[in-house]
């Protein structure tokens, strides 16, 4: 059994050599579908099916058509990415028909379909040519090349090892809504950070001339430093209140 990336499987099942996956992983063999199932392709593809190509020993046998289902409040996610200012891209390996159609039914804009992995880490270094700070979510093998060049790579905790092991950050439910929960809450750690630094800064510009001129008594110096401590602490737990 191999994986061919991008394009479909190969093994050997009870002495015979089987292909799935993408026409051109048959083409690629030396085997081209006859008409009867090139048009059976065309047709699930029309419809907004992912056709599969099957066949054995030197010759195409058949074309499943497969279809998932977007999972409920994909599009509400999609809407609350734009709300962050961000602008959502389908990458995907599907066929252009399929990949329209969901792009449609979440409201993305821009598609890249029919990818391979190679061509997604290609798309991302384009986009980031362009200036742009790129994050990538993905679950797949065929994404964990383009998850290790983003800029920020999410892994689905639902999906492979390999998109796992290639992201920066894994989200534990397969919810693409946790994706921005998760940017969400990066900023807000992000602005605590800042707000904590500008205190401390701050305070120790204000007080150390105070102290080196011996205008600041050592006692409430003592207290004031503690209370900078407190407050820093205190302020970095509101986080624990983010929803």
């Amino acid at each position: 059994f191999t994986n061919v990336p991008g394009l479909g499987v190969q093994g050997t099942v009870d002495g015979h050599a089987v292909l799935v996956g993408r026409p051109r992983l048959l083409t690629g063999a030396g085997t081209s579908l006859p008409p009867e199932l090139a048009a059976a392709l065309t047709e699930a593809e029309e419809h907004g099916r992912t056709a599969v190509a099957v066949g054995w020993d030197g010759a195409a046998r058949g074309v499943l058509a497969v279809a998932d289902a977007v999972k409920d409040g994909s599009a509400a996610a999609v809407a609350e990415l734009r709300a962050l200012g961000l602008r959502p891209v389908l990458l995907t390996g599907d066929n252009r028909a399929v990949a329209d159609a969901v792009a449609r039914e979440v409201g993305i804009e821009e598609v890249h379909a029919e990818v391979l992995p190679e061509e997604k880490v290609a798309v991302v270094k384009r986009l980031q040519a362009e200036g742009r700070s790129v994050a990538m979510a993905g679950d797949g093998v065929n994404d964990a090349a383009a998850l290790a060049t983003a800029d920020l790579g999410l892994a689905m905790g639902t999906g492979t090892d390999a998109a796992i092991e290639a992201s920066d950050l894994t989200l534990i439910r397969g919810d693409l809504k946790v994706t921005a929960d998760a940017i969400r809450l990066s900023r807000r750690t992000l602005s605590t950070i800042r707000g904590n630094l500008f205190w401390a800064f701050g305070y120790n510009v204000a007080a150390l001339p105070l102290a080196a001129s011996g205008l600041l008594n050592p006692m409430i110096a003592g207290a004031a430093m503690a209370f900078s401590s407190v407050f820093v602490v205190t302020n970095s737990l509101r986080l624990r209140a983010f929803t």
